[in-house]
């Protein structure tokens, strides 16, 4: 089977406007009629030359509670959530 060749470096731009937006790469690969991986490939070659947006790393951060209805509301939930583990431990015998 032959290889067929594209020439990515003509999208590399459209592709990290579409990345620097929250595209995904099967996204952005459908849309140009690319495969993930030569998307992965487009991104990883401009990410190594440092003219790109930096890698995410971690978990995204939470914003704190500030009002008292907020503080209201997580504690409900907290209470609700105490109360079905506590029904689910009964259900299972274990106290």
């Amino acid at each position: 089977m032959a290889r067929t060749y594209t020439k990515v470096k003509q999208y590399e731009h459209e592709v990290m406007l579409l990345k620097e937006q929250g595209f995904t790469h099967r996204e952005i690969g459908k849309r140009f009629d690319l495969s993930k991986e030569q998307i992965k490939g487009i991104v990883k070659r401009k990410r190594r030359n440092g003219n790109s947006i930096p890698k995410k790393r971690g978990r995204p951060r939470q914003k704190p509670i500030t009002t008292f209805k907020e503080l209201e509301k997580e504690n409900k939930r907290l209470k609700m959530e105490n109360e079905l583990l506590r029904d689910f431990l009964s259900a299972t015998e274990r106290k």
